[in-house]
């Protein structure tokens, strides 16, 4: 009984064992992660790295000798702290950015960093000496809307670069400003400036379109002038020939019928005197020449 016993117990230890060896020396990793085998804390093996085929899974290492350290595959972002910079102009701003990197080398990486949190002080501190660089050269319009995203390639290019010549073993993917603004002390100044040079802006504009209306009513009125001018030269014109035309005719008609041209005459001699507009008061004979036309079968009928 004693031996069965200590038989069961021999055969529990040894499959505990088995079980520890075997959790030690099996491990998976996951899609989304790589994998650094160390042996006795120096790296040996890289299991899914970013850079290499993909070979995610069930691995198996040398128990107790080698342990795994595993980083994240996939596409990572890190938000800087805010930080009050000095442009170009030298006004202040408070800018708040991000950077989006990946793991491109994990031997390189945990050979550098170690782990993902220094590995982030490390890359934020770039990011912000980029920003100090690249921002401190340019005036703050500039920063805010003009030639934000001209920056940020600038920017990215920088961090790039110092991650390259630091080893760090990551890829930089993107640099980008969340928020650019003003201190809290600064705006309402700032604002205060904005607004006087827009007031004389818009003073400018509307000066300018004053003149504009002013030339373009003298402009309207010299044409006026011009064109009234030209109509009554035309009018002057087609009157004189009219009235040429006119003492043609009555030229002509006279030459024909001395009568009817005496006729005309004491009818326009009649007009003139007895218009009604005229008021004239006339003390004449009855029997006088001016009115012979008015006598009954004078004028030779």
């Amino acid at each position: 009984m004693n031996l069965s016993r200590k038989r069961l117990i021999a055969y529990g230890a040894a499959a505990l064992a088995a079980v520890v060896v075997l959790a030690n020396t099996l491990y998976v990793v996951d899609t989304r992660q790589q994998a650094v085998v160390l042996s006795f804390g120096s790296p040996v093996a890289v299991v899914n790295a970013a850079n290499g085929k993909s070979n995610p899974g069930l691995k198996a290492k040398i128990p107790f000798l080698q342990n795994v350290v595993k980083f994240d595959r996939r596409n990572q972002a890190l938000e800087s702290e805010e930080e009050e910079i000095i442009a170009g102009d030298q006004e202040r701003l408070v800018v708040d950015a991000f950077v989006r990197y990946r793991i491109s080398d994990p031997l390189q990486f945990y050979r550098t960093v170690r782990d993902e949190n220094t590995a982030g002080d490390r890359i934020e501190r770039l990011l912000n000496s980029s920003l100090r660089e690249v921002l401190g050269s340019a005036p703050s319009d500039d920063i805010i809307s003009r030639r934000r995203a001209q920056l940020m390639q600038q920017t990215l290019q920088r961090v790039r670069q110092g991650a390259e010549s630091s080893r760090l073993g990551v890829q930089i993917l993107d640099v980008r400003i969340q928020r650019a603004d003003l201190p809290p002390q600064n705006q309402e100044a700032v604002y205060r400036r904005m607004q006087t040079a827009r007031q004389q802006e818009a003073a400018t504009i509307r000066a300018r379109g004053e003149q504009q209306k002013r030339e373009i009513v003298a402009r309207a009125n010299r044409d006026v002038a011009v064109t009234i001018a030209q109509a009554q030269a035309y009018e002057g014109q087609v009157k004189g020939e009219g009235d040429a035309r006119r003492a043609e005719i009555l030229g002509s008609a006279y030459g024909r019928d001395p009568g009817f041209a005496a006729f005309y005459r004491s009818m326009q001699a009649y007009e003139t005197a007895l218009g009604g507009e005229n008021n004239t008061t006339m003390v004449i004979s009855p029997d006088s020449a001016f009115f012979r036309y008015y006598e009954r079968g004078a004028g030779g009928g």
